[in-house]
């Protein structure tokens, strides 16, 4: 080590050794000898101010309850009590009248009058009744002057004994004394009087600013509180003493005197209850109770109020009562606290507040109850310097607790800090780090040596501070994941980060959650791909298709269909299929790019969303997928097979939806499998089909609305009877719709329409009540009906929301029921025979009758119907259009007819188109027919005014037959022998023109 060295190493320990040197001085000598100091002043030095004890003289004293006495006649009155050596006004505020007599002295004399309570004083010789003067707070004359708290006479030197007379006033609980002084002594007495104001008020003024300002940097609330509490028992002593009349050594005018006594008192009773409460917060809490501490602050606010309300007299009995209320509470509670707690703050509390209480109401209570020894009280200077130091030491107990409490919590911060296994750190607002705990440094592969000089980045994937910024301006709550990076060999790693800004550094926490990253991935992989084959699943597909729709562009959909796959499972197994599957969605991922988005459907159907191509693009592409699919084998194990794929391809405007599209290129892809010659199919924006189908789509989209669609209107299909053509007007209810365009929409396409948007029963119940509504309105002019058919579709019929709906409405149109035939479709019939049943039978009972529509278009089973009381049959028009040219069809319809005819119900022919298949009904025995032989579908206002169904025939072969009809005997059937029946459709029949 060189010289130098040595001395500077010499120079630091000197300077080491100087500084504990100065701090033990400062810390511990200096306040000791200043202390030491203090008591030895105390103990052993004489007072500045040291006076000799006064001698209280006796007096006579009357109170003057009227205020009319004079000098001579209060005189005469005093001559006859006795004399006292005090005397209490007990809050009268009456003038006192009192006399006394001074001793002759050969030295100055002076007597005192010491209350704080006297307003006036008024004095005068006994024996010739000669003013000596008068004094109030706020002026003096003649021998008289205001001293320390009362006033002083000054009678000089009287060489004989002397009676004086005095009058004076007084508010509150005053106690009058007489103290007869030596001059000089007087005087000290003053000095040591205005020297202890001093000293209390310059004291407890310097405690309470430097707490308060002490309170404010640091922001403990409490403490404010204590620093307006402590010049509240400056007010306090200043009012025991007397010397409240001024503040800051400035005179407060004697008329508020009063009112800020009063409000004086009110406001430290609630400053020491704010301050009970604030300073064991806790401890309260353990030892319940807080309703009763709760009633007490209300007590002081009650008193607050009142001082502003009552005057100074009315006011004390009620700081005595409700003032007690809460000493009483306050006690209570610090003795709980004391057996609970039995801390030292409440121990130094429990001694500051026992002070105060001693000095405040002793003279309070002495007066109140005149006990001398209390009236004399506690010094106020020494009541006010100790409570206020005793409560200082409570205040410093709390805050070493507190501390100390901090520290530990510090402490176990510290620790948890260290032991904590998710990963934290703190960063300066560059991005440098501050401080991490052992589990972070460990998860990022920190070196504890150097970490304080790297940064965020230095860690994370690229862009990570950037990332943590955004998570910043997010809020506290948010979180967000990051990488790893590579340099560090953690880029293969996820982490969680949560971060907040507090106090301009960065703190946050990183989580790995690698493991859990990669089961989410896998999980949202799994939901949207197919787990055989790899590729977008029904859901990925509808999610590829949302993605198109969201970007506004045209796009373009194909739909692939394998050939002969069924083939291969059902002779070699699922196996095979599932690896003949798998090398499918293989090989089309070599020919698509990342704009195609290939997924599978189900079972052997593959969909692939063509992003931001063209029509003619997207079917480039799907050649070149049929090319790569169908020309090379399929090899599983030994085994090689031959799949063929078919593609529907079709082009996607920005507004279709997606389930749409997957049908029209259903659609195209069908079509492509049913040619012999092609493979693809596609539809362009233009095409028929195309048009059609959208068209369709727009009438579907038209449904979907709570509402009915603009254009629905009713036509009626004439039924004519066999047995009376010419008498009888029955017919079909038929719906219609005119488009916009002014065109009429097929019935099969409305009822499509309806059911694909699932609104068919709101058309049903559209039909009936317009139906209904349109008999009661038009009864007069249908008196050659018998009945008029509406038909009910089969997802109606099953719903019972819409049975209820319809009952009601045969309900409210009871007069029309004769009319109504409602017809129903076998295979909705016999799809829930005991609802058919059931339903069957309301309406029997209401009075409206049955029909079976297309009966022998399904798998007809006679069994059920002989469990079905229909009124009539209506028999498929399949077989009656082709009777006369098949005879198989022709005994067919001529059994069903004789059937009908057995079970005792009416049988209706369809789609009678000529005249022979009139003739041909006619032999067989059909009750009625209908169809264009008859006459096609009619306006409301064409059958109002024709007379019978056979009013409409036109072709002359068919008005021939029906002339023969009219010459045969048998003529009309009557109502009550005969249930004419026909059909009515609120959705018409599968040929409704017919």
């Amino acid at each position: 080590m060189t010289w130098g060295a040595v001395t500077r190493f010499r120079l630091k320990h000197t300077g080491w050794r100087l500084d504990q040197a100065l701090f033990l001085l400062s810390v511990y000598v200096v306040p000791a000898l200043l202390a030491l100091a203090a008591l030895i002043a105390l103990a052993f030095l004489p007072h500045q101010f040291r006076a000799a004890d006064p001698t209280t003289l006796p007096f006579k004293a009357l109170r003057d309850d009227v205020g009319a006495l004079q000098p001579a006649e209060a005189l005469e009155k005093l001559s006859g009590s006795r004399s006292v050596m005090r005397f209490g006004t007990k809050l009268s505020e009456a003038p006192i009248w009192f006399s006394f007599t001074a001793q002759g002295s050969s030295r100055r004399r002076s007597v005192e009058f010491p209350s704080r309570h006297a307003q006036t004083l008024a004095c005068w010789r006994a024996f010739d009744l000669a003013p000596l003067g008068s004094a109030d707070r706020s002026n003096t004359s003649g021998i008289i002057r205001a001293a320390k708290a009362g006033f002083v006479l000054s009678i000089g030197m009287p060489a004989t004994p002397q009676a004086i007379l005095c009058r004076g006033t007084f508010s509150g609980p005053a106690q009058l004394t007489v103290l007869d002084w030596d001059s000089g002594q007087l005087r000290n007495s003053e000095l040591d009087f205005s020297e202890s104001a001093g000293l209390i008020a310059g004291g407890l003024l310097t405690l309470a600013v430097f707490v308060f300002v002490t309170a404010l940097i640091n922001r403990e609330w409490t403490y404010v509180i204590f620093a307006v509490w402590l010049v509240g028992n400056l007010r306090l002593c200043a009012n025991a003493m007397g010397w409240d009349t001024q503040w800051l050594d400035r005179v407060i005018p004697i008329a508020d005197i009063s009112l800020l006594r009063k409000v004086t008192f009110a406001v430290y009773y609630l400053l020491t209850g704010a301050l009970f409460s604030r300073l064991f917060r806790r401890e309260l809490r353990q030892v319940g109770f807080l309703w009763l501490l709760r009633s007490g602050q209300y007590v002081g606010l009650v008193l607050l109020v009142l001082a502003f309300l009552l005057p100074y007299a009315q006011f004390i009995p009620m700081l005595w009562s409700l003032g007690g209320f809460g000493i009483c509470v306050l006690i209570f509670l610090l003795g709980r606290l004391v057996w609970k707690a039995r801390s030292r703050t409440v121990m130094w509390y429990v001694a500051s507040l026992a002070t105060v209480l001693a000095a405040t109401f002793s003279e309070l209570l002495g007066a109140a109850f005149g006990i001398p020894a209390l009236a004399a009280g506690v010094s106020p200077v020494a009541a006010a310097l100790s409570s206020s130091m005793m409560a200082a030491f409570a205040i410093a107990e709390q805050m070493r607790a507190e501390r100390e409490h901090r520290r530990q919590a510090q402490i176990e911060l510290r620790n948890t800090y260290e032991v904590m296994p998710v990963g934290l750190f703190t960063l300066n607002t560059s991005g440098r780090f501050i401080q991490t705990n052992p589990a972070l440094r460990s998860m990022l592969n920190m070196l504890a040596s150097d970490y304080r000089y790297r940064h965020w980045n230095d860690y994370f994937q690229p862009g990570a501070w950037g990332s943590l910024q955004a998570l910043l301006m997010q809020g506290r709550d948010s979180e967000i994941e990051i990488g790893g990076n590579k340099e560090r060999g953690t880029a293969d790693r996820r982490y969680l980060l949560k971060a907040i800004v507090s106090k301009n550094v960065i703190e946050g926490s990183v989580q790995d959650v690698t493991e859990r990253s990669k089961a989410v991935e896998r999980l949202r992989f799994l939901a949207e791909h197919d787990p055989l084959t790899g590729a977008l699943n029904r859901r990925g597909i509808e999610a590829a298709i949302s993605h198109q729709d969201e970007n506004a562009l045209a796009w373009a959909l194909a739909y692939v269909d394998l050939d002969r796959f069924k083939l291969i499972n059902d002779l070699f197994g699922h196996h095979c299929g599932d690896e003949v599957l798998k090398q499918v969605a293989s090989r089309a991922q070599t020919v698509l790019d990342e704009r195609c988005a290939f997924g599978r459907m189900g079972g052997d159907e593959f969909v692939c969303v063509f992003g931001g191509l063209s029509i003619d693009e997207a079917s480039r592409r799907c050649e070149a997928l049929l090319d790569t699919l169908n020309n090379a084998t399929y090899q599983v194990g030994k085994r090689a097979f031959q799949v063929y794929a078919s593609i529907g391809l079709v082009a996607c405007s920005p507004a279709i939806r997606g389930e749409d599209a997957l049908s029209q290129a259903d659609r195209a892809c069908r079509e492509a499998k049913e040619s012999a010659h092609r493979r693809l199919v596609v539809y362009q924006n233009g095409a028929a089909w195309f048009e059609a189908r959208a068209a369709e789509l727009r009438l579907v989209e038209s449904f979907r609305l709570n509402h009915l669609p603009p254009g629905l209107f009713l036509m009626m299909q004439p039924i004519m009877s066999m047995a009376a053509p010419t008498e009888s007007l029955n017919f079909e209810v038929l719906l219609r719709m005119r488009a916009p365009d002014g065109t009429i929409v097929p019935p099969g396409k409305i009822m499509a329409a309806a059911e694909e948007s699932g609104n068919v029963a709101a058309i049903d119940k559209w039909v009936v009540a317009s139906t209904l509504a349109w008999i009661d309105e038009h009864r007069a002019s249908l008196a050659n009906t018998r009945f008029i058919c509406v038909n009910l579709s089969g997802g109606s019929l099953n719903d019972e929301r819409f049975t209820e709906e319809i009952f009601a409405l045969l309900q409210s149109h009871r007069s029309a029921l004769d009319y109504l035939c409602l017809e129903i479709t076998e295979s909705v019939a016999l799809h829930d025979l005991l609802n058919t049943q059931r339903f069957i039978a309301r309406v029997h009972d209401m009075g409206a009758t049955i029909a079976l529509d297309d009966f022998g278009a399904g798998y007809t089973s006679f069994r059920y119907l002989k469990s079905l009381s229909v009124d009539a049959l209506k028999i498929d028009g399949e077989y009656v259009k082709s009777m006369c040219s098949h005879p198989a069809d022709m005994a067919i319809v001529e059994a069903l007819v004789s059937l009908a005819r057995d079970l005792g119900m009416r049988s209706v022919a369809e789609w009678v188109e000529d005249a022979d298949t009139l003739a041909a009904l006619h032999e067989i025995g059909v009750d009625y027919v209908q169809g264009y032989a008859i006459a096609r579908p009619q306006e409301a206002d064409a059958i109002l005014l024709a007379q019978s169904s056979a009013s409409f025939v036109t072709d002359p072969d068919v008005a021939r037959v029906v002339r023969m009809l009219t010459k045969e005997p048998g003529g009309a059937i009557a109502r009550d022998t005969d249930v004419e029946t026909g059909s009515a459709s609120s959705t018409t029949s599968a040929e409704p023109s017919r």
